[in-house]
């Protein structure tokens, strides 16, 4: 990819397009991407994040497009800590994918000074985008062993909530549940047997060598890895 330097959104967007792939496209549309998107393949867009390095006004503007590839892109370029709690909330909720949710968690929510505000927020909320956010926060401090939560609490409510959870809200409720398995050995036998109940994920496809998400695996898998 040649140095790219660009001045506007516009102009990054007309990048994006030209990045474009058709089986990219074609994946994320069989994920549940929107409309709004190129098809930009995740390694072409970490490397023009890496050219244009952090600019918080262009990702800013780049989230505000709703294109995917823009937001996957804006999630690499804006300072976490120049952005309010208001405005997190407001562009979490923003979220239309799951691929872009995953990147603005890791990227901007899990490095944002009030995230710890946030999460007890989103853990009530309806909104399946702030959700999904919460839980994946929760999974961090309990595989850091935070304070601020309990495990056998939040397993209660996993095991009432986890199997009619909106999709994108399953996957981070799934691996907290994977992450209180791992973390903590009293509680393990009843996060596995949690995971074997709901069966989330049981058949999910894996390459050769990676560990699938569905829990009673997960767990024995990580667990295994720490002796």
């Amino acid at each position: 990819m040649r140095h790219f330097v660009p001045m506007n959104a516009k102009e990054v967007l007309t990048k994006l397009e030209s990045l474009g792939d058709a089986a990219r496209r074609k994946h994320n549309t069989k994920s549940g991407a929107p409309a709004n998107q190129f098809g930009v393949k995740h390694g072409d867009i970490r490397a023009l994040a890496k050219q244009i390095k952090t600019n918080h006004a262009l990702g800013l503007e780049l989230w505000a497009t709703g294109n995917v590839d823009a937001q996957l892109l804006a999630t690499l370029l804006v300072k976490p800590e120049s952005l309010t709690a208001k405005e997190v909330d407001a562009m979490t909720r923003a979220t239309s994918f799951g691929h872009v949710a995953e990147w603005w968690n890791n990227y901007v929510v899990a490095r944002h000074p009030d995230q710890e505000a946030l999460r007890g927020q989103w853990l009530q909320a309806k909104d399946r985008w702030t959700a999904r956010a919460g839980w994946h926060l929760t999974a961090i401090r309990v595989t850091k062993g935070a304070d601020g939560v309990d495990p056998a609490a939040l397993l209660n409510r996993i095991e009432r909530e986890l199997a009619t959870a909106a999709p994108e809200v399953q996957w981070t409720m799934n691996n907290t549940l994977a992450a209180i398995g791992i973390a903590h050995a009293t509680l393990r036998q009843r996060a596995v047997a949690i995971g074997e109940k709901v069966g989330l994920y049981r058949d999910w496809p894996v390459s050769k060598g990676c560990t699938p998400p569905f829990v009673p695996v997960w767990i024995e898998a990580m667990v295994r890895r720490q002796k």
